[in-house]
């Protein structure tokens, strides 16, 4: 009798194990698809702030040079009446961008550049994160499935190792600024 309880406490614990090894691994191989779907997030992130704040920065870049040549256009070569005359013009187009700052405070070209880089390290930032938090899982559930007798279980349950992340060709590349 004492025998057989050995032997049921023996499997009870077997079982209980190989169903903890199940649901580490489990758990872990959802990890790195938690891991990978946060890389996809980053560089949709990059993408699409980066994209938008380029266009934003182009605009106002050639908002305001078009203005500035305009007033470089109006003071070339006058006479002191024409410089008067068109004094009057320029003190209209001084009020639009007036009027236009005041509607838009952060007009000025020097700003624009000044957020268009901090939001390329921010997101240069969270996609590094995203890549190291994709691969440190990677790792955990590689060390998992490879150490033994973990290996056991990974082997009945088809687990195999994850790849680390490396980035497609495309994909190492930045986004290009032409200004």
């Amino acid at each position: 009798m004492g025998a057989i309880i050995c032997v049921v406490a023996i499997v009870a614990v077997l079982l209980l194990w190989w169903i903890g090894t199940y649901n580490g691994i489990k758990r872990l191989e959802i990890k790195v698809k938690e891991g990978l779907s946060g890389i996809d997030v980053a560089l949709t992130k990059r993408y699409d702030v980066l994209t938008k704040l380029l266009e934003v920065v182009k605009g106002y870049q050639k908002h305001e040079k078009e203005i500035l040549s305009e007033v470089i256009r109006l003071r070339s070569g006058m006479t002191m009446q024409e410089r008067n005359a068109v004094n009057q013009q320029m003190d209209s187009a001084f009020g639009r961008i007036n009027m236009l700052a005041e509607s838009y405070p952060e007009l000025k070209s020097s700003n624009n550049f000044m957020q268009l880089q901090n939001a390329i390290v921010d997101t240069e930032e969270h996609l590094q994160a995203a890549r190291r938090l994709y691969n440190a899982n990677v790792t955990a559930y590689n060390e998992k499935i490879v150490t033994f007798p973990n290996s056991i279980v990974a082997g009945s349950m088809g687990a195999s190792a994850k790849e680390f992340f490396e980035a497609e060709a495309a994909k190492r590349q930045d986004v290009k600024m032409n200004f």
